[in-house]
């Protein structure tokens, strides 16, 4: 856990999320700002930075494993969802602890800008 982080704050509940799926590797919770009619995020309770601080494909695939099953629960996996991980700070990452964007229930288009 890094203190200074807010998704570390979330996984320890000091900072309160709508959370809606948690098991012994991930968390997932809504985002505060949706870009899609469903729109939640999925972090590793394990505090890494980033994709290109991962070493762990148990780690990786935990995460991915719950962005599949919540798009399933969700309704969103039959018409299609996008599953997003921005990286760095040309890749778009605002808060640094590992996280996947899922995307759904309207039509995604590309390139997503």
């Amino acid at each position: 856990m890094a203190a200074d982080c807010l998704f570390c704050r979330i996984v320890s509940g000091e900072i309160p999320a709508a959370r809606i799926a948690e098991n012994e590797h991930c968390i997932a919770f809504r985002d505060i700002n949706p870009q899609a009619p469903t729109h939640f995020l999925v972090i590793p309770r394990q505090h890494v930075a980033s994709l290109d601080q991962v070493t762990s494909a148990e780690l990786a695939g935990q995460v991915l494993l719950m962005a599949a099953a919540l798009a399933r629960s969700e309704g969103i996996a039959p018409s299609g969802y996008r599953v997003v991980l921005n990286t760095n700070a040309d890749g778009g990452q605002t808060v640094y602890h590992l996280h996947a964007h899922v995307l759904g229930g309207r039509a995604l288009h590309w390139p997503p800008g």
